[in-house]
């Protein structure tokens, strides 16, 4: 061999060990390529520090000074267009050019940040609890539906956001739908011009991510499932981005035959210290008619709340959280006689049934947090059920308001004996504090947007009381 043919091979040898050197070499990820970054809270209590990025790699996450690298949760993919809430004309592919990454928190973690970008840290004993639900713009055909989605008055969310952030939540509790933008704007609603649509990457980013950044970065979140993030709807992003369980093949909704597996998923507790918690409850799937007990469904929801009876068994004092109102009321806009006032959940009703025939919930369950129906509302009564609240006023189109007083005998649920009754449609926000590191005494308050004060409550285990 020749002395110049060796130097050569030597060099492209040399290259291409450098080049190899480099691929393995851990890409920083700067500022810029972080689309979002936040702390989820999760079953048994498990912090997540969750950031979606463009670069091709995830980044570290500095814990206390430490380098964490994170996971990648779901990777950029293209997924094929799927069957819908909509018809396939009015459906599409949905594109995902970002990545999910994902780390846990360590134990009694002081300082958390990724690419310079400082995440709130969880509190073992929060005492300021932030409530919103409904905050994603309407854009549904079906309906002739279309939200104002650039006009922040009709279009409240990132008001709400803002507002909500400056009150310094410890955390943040979303009720359930994130992502209403099913359906192109049509061309002669210039307030919804140049809205993305469908349920890809830019549809969530501009109805859930960049309007919830502050709050985002005010405190952790708990997030519940709404009828929006089913797998007909917006079901893809749910699990790739905001669902606190790991994401699992065949649970992330790109295949209709696997939606069984993707539309369901077991409750969970979050510890709220000094004897209270969370029960966390996917109700996303739910329907408004009672379940036959024939319906694979009513098996589904019977096991999950014989679940949810052994979790309240942990805590004097539980909240159970899920999207659809089971004691709230809702607004019948088809009746001509006016706003008629419907019953709570019938589904979810006829499967609590049969284990509390009368208060439908354990004892220690004793605040109920729901939204969907687009009102705040405060329920208490004279009867032993607990207390309803209803926070689904965060952004998305209003509904019509609920009448000041209630029709007579008006229950949500045979036997429910309405003691007070609150509602407002004004778009909104609602805080539940805590004065000390007591499990049962807590001071519940709902605000507008702007965070003019609305609605207070007392409320205990035995007593609930709301001006």
């Amino acid at each position: 061999m020749s002395l110049l043919k060796t130097a050569t091979t030597t060099a492209l040898c040399v290259v291409y060990l450098a080049a190899c050197s480099t691929t393995k070499q851990t890409i920083a990820v700067g500022p810029k390529q972080i689309q979002s970054a936040w702390v989820v809270v999760g079953e048994h209590g498990q912090a997540q520090a969750r950031v979606i990025t463009s670069a091709a790699t995830c980044p570290d996450l500095q814990q206390d000074g430490k380098s964490t690298p994170m996971r990648l949760r779901a990777a950029a993919a293209s997924i094929a267009q799927r069957n819908t809430i909509s018809s396939a004309a009015e459906s599409k592919p949905s594109e995902f050019p970002v990545l999910t990454c994902e780390a846990n928190l360590l134990a009694g973690v002081t300082q958390l940040s990724v690419a310079g970008k400082h995440l709130p840290i969880p509190k073992a004993v929060p005492l300021k609890i932030l409530v919103l639900g409904d905050t994603g713009c309407r854009l549904k055909l079906a309906d002739n539906a279309f939200q104002s989605c650039n006009d922040s008055e009709q279009w409240a969310f990132a008001t709400v956001a803002r507002t909500a952030a400056s009150f310094a939540p410890d955390l943040v509790i979303h009720v359930g739908d994130y992502q209403y933008r099913e359906n192109p704007c049509p061309a002669d609603k210039p307030a919804c011009a140049g809205s993305p649509w469908g349920f890809g990457w830019d549809t969530w980013q501009a109805d859930f991510f960049t309007p919830a950044a502050p709050l985002l970065a005010a405190a952790p979140w708990v997030m519940a499932r709404g009828n929006h993030e089913t797998c007909t709807r917006a079901g893809q992003g749910w699990w790739r981005f905001l669902d606190s369980r790991p994401l699992q093949a065949g649970r992330d909704c790109n295949l209709e035959t696997n939606d069984r597996l993707g539309d369901y998923s077991a409750p969970y507790a979050v510890d709220l210290g000094a004897g209270a918690q969370l029960i966390m409850f996917d109700s996303a799937k739910t329907s408004a008619k009672p379940l036959a007990k024939n319906d694979p469904a009513y098996s589904i929801y019977l096991d999950q709340f014989k679940q949810v009876d052994q979790l309240a068994e942990q805590a004097d004092f539980s909240i159970f959280v899920e999207h659809h109102p089971i004691l709230g009321f809702a607004p019948d806009k088809t009746s001509a006689s006016g706003v008629q006032v419907k019953p709570g959940n019938a589904a979810m009703q006829s499967v609590l049934t049969e284990l509390h025939p009368q208060r439908l919930f354990a004892p220690n369950v004793s605040l109920l947090l729901s939204g969907h129906v687009h009102l705040f509302e405060a329920i208490t009564f004279n009867s032993d059920h607990p207390m309803q609240i209803v926070s689904g006023n965060g952004g998305s189109s209003p509904d019509v308001d609920l009448p000041a007083n209630l029709p007579a005998q008006a229950t949500p649920f045979p036997g429910a004996v309405v003691d007070q009754f609150n509602s407002t449609n004004q778009s909104g926000f609602m805080t539940m504090e805590r004065a000390s590191d007591t499990a049962t005494q807590w001071l519940i308050r709902s605000y507008d947007k702007k965070g003019t004060l609305l609605t207070t409550c007392n409320v205990s285990k035995l007593n609930k009381e709301c001006s």
